[in-house]
């Protein structure tokens, strides 16, 4: 590559590692001459147009070896699918074995300190090569079931927790109460919204209470929060925290590590790894969970509820997936929610930010009761006692019925595999940072 002209694509021989070195050299001479360019702010129009082509041919190179040599590259990283390694590992042992198919340390580091208006999106090359191995029904059930397994942070503090019956942690906690657990989500400056400083700790939290054996009831709530509206109360969750995702403090893996981590968890249970998650070829340890719904369930939070096994909401709440106006995907709401409230329904309230009282024909849909507002702690507990009061075992087996009928681990995989791609473009469209600006004033929110 020389001057202003970009190399043309280079040719595939078939072979593995003959490929890498060559497909390597030409995606370090992109780099250098996409280095060259000035940073986004300030590259002219010219410039601009440039930094793109450079892209757009180096993710036509990157699906054409993925198209190749995919399967031979997930092999080799999990030593033939004997090795479960969740996404955020995946992604970098790939970069390992394959410079250049993906940002490495050093451009994610960079990036990490620019506005999100400010990044180039390399983070779409994961979501390009997360899509790959997704679609592909063998790499891609071996990813989920890696996503399914519990967390190694959560193993270690299992022994305390069976001990002294609560662990809190820097974002939520987990309680073992008489005959249930308790997971609370804790992000009270910003009303327990989700972002980067929380998702690790929500999923141990999710994990130890899948993990104690001396319960098969589970219940997961906000917890009390800080902002002047609500000072002191509970409430369940705002969704993901819009504040860090226009400061570009929400990476492109966190979307990935939690749909197919917590969320996916709670609605399928732990894996183990001597089985598949598959609810007809394998199976997963599983409870039952209550939702608990104070004042509202924004985005993310409502997400959540369509996961759950019984909904909880005071007479005061209400829900919301306000993601068209933030320029993403919400999850596997796209999925789920149909068939909670109907096609009609769930298109309004994705595409048209519908409103949905809790305490409405529309809300009941998806909340199985209604309680005051003042009396939902208590609410919340006597459902999940009545569960474990009448055994878990024929509710946990009709479960597993209902989700083999309605969302397999397959369709999941199906649709997870569009999200990881669509959810990238999303995550670094200009219409993000337009939507963020108009409707959340997110330019004068401070950090």
């Amino acid at each position: 590559m020389s001057g202003g002209e970009i190399s043309p694509l280079p040719e595939l021989a078939q072979d593995f590692a003959r490929d890498v070195e060559v497909f390597g050299g030409f995606w370090r001479d992109c780099a250098v001459k996409f280095a060259a360019l000035p940073a986004k702010p300030r590259r002219d129009a010219p410039q601009s147009q440039q930094a793109k082509a450079i892209l757009d041919h180096t993710r036509a190179a990157r699906r054409a070896f993925l198209a190749t040599h995919g399967r031979a590259l997930y092999d080799r990283i999990t030593h033939g699918r004997s090795r479960f390694l969740r996404v955020e590992v995946l992604v970098t042992q790939a970069t390992r074995e394959v410079p250049g198919l993906m940002p490495d340390a050093a451009t994610l580091a960079a990036d990490s300190a620019r506005a999100q208006k400010d990044k180039d999106g390399h983070e779409i090359d994961q979501g390009l090569f997360l899509h790959h191995i997704l679609a592909d029904a063998v790499m891609g059930t071996h990813l989920c079931h890696a996503m399914l397994l519990p967390r190694s942070e959560a193993l270690e503090l299992l022994p305390k927790f069976l001990r002294d019956g609560k662990i809190s942690l820097d974002g939520a906690s987990a309680e073992c109460r008489d005959g249930s657990c308790v997971a609370t989500i804790s992000n009270p400056r910003f009303l327990n919204a989700e972002d980067e400083s929380n998702l690790d700790a929500i999923e141990i939290a999710v994990d130890l209470c899948l993990l104690d054996p001396r319960n098969q009831i589970c219940l997961l709530r906000g917890g009390p929060v800080s902002h002047p509206k609500y000072a002191g109360q509970r409430v369940f969750s705002s969704g993901i925290n819009l504040t860090h995702l226009y400061q570009g403090k929400i990476s492109y893996l966190w979307y990935l590590r939690r749909d197919l981590g917590f969320v996916n968890k709670i609605f399928r249970g732990l894996a183990r790894a001597g089985a598949p998650p598959d609810d007809v070829a394998g199976e997963t340890d599983e409870k039952l969970w209550v939702a608990q719904v104070d004042r509202f369930a924004v985005g993310g939070g409502c997400q959540i509820l369509l996961v759950c096994d019984y909904v909880v909401a005071g007479a005061d709440a209400y829900m919301t997936l306000p993601a068209r106006k933030e320029g993403i995907i919400p999850g596997f709401a796209n999925l789920r929610l149909p068939r909670f409230t109907g096609d009609r329904i769930a298109r309004q309230a994705i595409q048209s930010e519908r409103r949905i009282a809790c305490d409405s024909p529309e809300g009941r849909m998806i909340c199985d009761e209604i309680a005051p507002a003042s009396g939902l702690d208590a609410a919340a507990e006597a459902v999940a006692g009545r569960f474990a009061g009448s055994g878990a075992f024929g509710a946990v087996a009709n479960r597993r019925a209902l989700r083999l009928g309605q969302e397999p681990l397959q369709l999941f995989r199906q649709y997870a595999a569009y999200y990881a791609k669509a959810q990238a473009q999303c995550h670094f469209s200009p219409q993000l940072i337009e939507n963020l600006e108009k409707f959340w004033n997110a330019s004068s929110r401070k950090v």
